[in-house]
């Protein structure tokens, strides 16, 4: 059933991040990986960081205990994985196989490809403060980083926030569905304002991006290692992940950190009713749920599999303003979120100089025309209002 939030990993008051909070360190086993985590920032300012990686001892990956182990393992792994590809002046196109095949293990374990993706870059990279406070910004700091630093701290403990606040309005979304099933247009109406007031707060989170992330920074000094290695220009023909059978030599296409692998908005879109027209953009948001955690990709599907919440507002539209009011005011809320969203790709990638091959402001970090599919995603979410 989908009102059973914990069997999809969601919670109401932390959205799609982890109840526990994510594992702060792997058992003594695993002190190597540990430790390079740990050394990564200082590692990757001698300019020699694939030394250092290429010093690992193969360890195997079953030996982790659960999943909490697995997560903060494929948080270090990933993390590894991409300074060893973006780390020095020259890229690289081939993974040793002291990295590539635990990450490989643990990535197959989890469900998602060997690369980095915005599960383990912020879902799973967090750690509070004090343990007695919420999950929000001033109580929670980064477990794993690359330079470290403010900007690249702020920047993803901001998605970090944005992701607790949208625990309201997930479950608002199971709840609206089953006022549809239960013709309760009263209820629907409440649930749908709940979801504005999260969006609203989502946005609001947001919004304070710019307080210590400065655009020129993030773009030279944090976004140039979260790239991967799908369309991308300075690695056109892939990665090849040595010592992995399962891919028997041949180089790998897997997609950067992009938030577009934040299983949020497209939950949003499944209770709204939002659709995309049938072209690229489409055919890239549905490739982004490869890169989700399978739970939250199951949770989007079984929303669209529910009865729809778009179809209802507009059959009781005429009888029922106060409901279409909410839906609309909902549908305005997301289309805020992308706005905000739209503005900081213009000023943090596509306003900064052109750089090269390896960090292009033209595509963003998921391989795809960003500006393009960010206008069309917010116009598109416009049309969904009801008259």
């Amino acid at each position: 059933m989908l009102s059973q939030l914990d069997s999809y990993e969601v919670d109401a008051e932390r959205g799609f991040l982890p109840r526990p909070d994510p594992l702060e360190r792997l058992p003594k086993e695993f002190a190597a990986w540990e430790e390079i985590g740990r050394e990564l920032p200082k590692l990757m300012l001698t300019g020699r960081i694939r030394s250092f990686i290429r010093q690992l001892p193969l360890l195997d990956a079953a030996r982790l205990g659960d999943d909490r182990e697995r997560k903060k393992a494929m948080v270090i792994l990933s993390f590894v994985g991409h300074a060893y590809v973006w780390g020095e002046k020259e890229t690289v196109t081939l993974l040793p196989s002291s990295l590539a095949v635990p990450w490989h293990q643990v990535a197959r374990m989890l469900g998602r490809p060997p690369v980095l993706s915005y599960a383990s870059y912020v879902l799973d990279n967090w750690r509070r403060v004090d343990s007695h406070n919420p999950i929000e910004v001033g109580n929670i700091v980064l477990l794993q980083n690359f330079l470290g630093g403010q900007d690249e701290e702020w920047c993803v403990l901001i998605h970090v926030a944005i992701e607790a606040a949208a625990g309201a309005a997930l479950e608002a979304i199971v709840a609206a569905q089953r006022a549809v099933g239960d013709e309760e247009p009263e209820r629907v109406a409440d649930s749908l304002a709940t979801i504005a007031r999260a969006v609203e707060a989502m946005n609001k989170i947001l919004l304070r991006m710019p307080e210590r992330c400065d655009p020129y920074i993030y773009f030279h000094r944090v976004r140039p290692y979260i790239h991967g290695w799908a369309n991308q220009p300075n690695i056109p023909s892939g990665v090849v992940y040595e010592g992995v059978e399962d891919y028997a030599g041949e180089p790998q296409k897997f997609r950067g950190e992009t938030g577009a692998q934040s299983s949020i908005i497209p939950a949003f879109d499944a209770v709204l009713g939002l659709t995309h027209a049938e072209d690229m953009l489409r055919s890239y948001l549905n490739e982004m749920r490869d890169y989700m955690p399978p739970r939250h990709r199951a949770f989007i599907e079984a929303v669209e599999a529910r009865p729809s919440v778009r179809q209802y507002v507009l059959r009781h539209r005429r009888a029922r303003p106060t409901l279409r009011d909410a839906y609309n005011a909902a549908i305005d809320g997301v289309c805020r979120f992308r706005s905000t969203h739209l503005e900081y790709a213009h000023s943090y990638i596509n306003k900064q100089s052109r750089g090269d091959a390896r960090n292009p402001n033209s595509i963003g970090t998921g391989g795809t025309p960003f500006i393009p599919y960010l206008t069309k995603h917010r116009n598109e979410t416009k049309s969904h209002r009801i008259a």
